[in-house]
């Protein structure tokens, strides 16, 4: 709404746009990785599947951020 994407809002500050770009940007690796694990070879899946899951975690701690400082703005 209002150009911003990602319901980033207008009383968002800085510290929350940080952490919905650090999601972002985590669940763009999600993405990426998995592809890689899709492609992989063989002898390479259990790495590429364990990288997968790296950043499966990556992301969810993101989220985790990104919950708290809405939570605070909530308050």
């Amino acid at each position: 709404m209002f150009g911003m994407a990602y319901g980033t809002t207008l009383f968002a500050g800085p510290r929350q746009a940080q952490a919905q770009q650090a999601w972002r940007d985590a669940e763009s690796l999600v993405a990426t990785r998995w592809q890689v694990f899709l492609e992989a070879e063989p002898e390479s899946r259990a790495w590429a599947f364990a990288c997968y899951v790296a950043a499966l975690d990556a992301e969810e701690a993101a989220a985790a951020e990104m919950a708290e400082l809405s939570w605070r703005i909530a308050a």
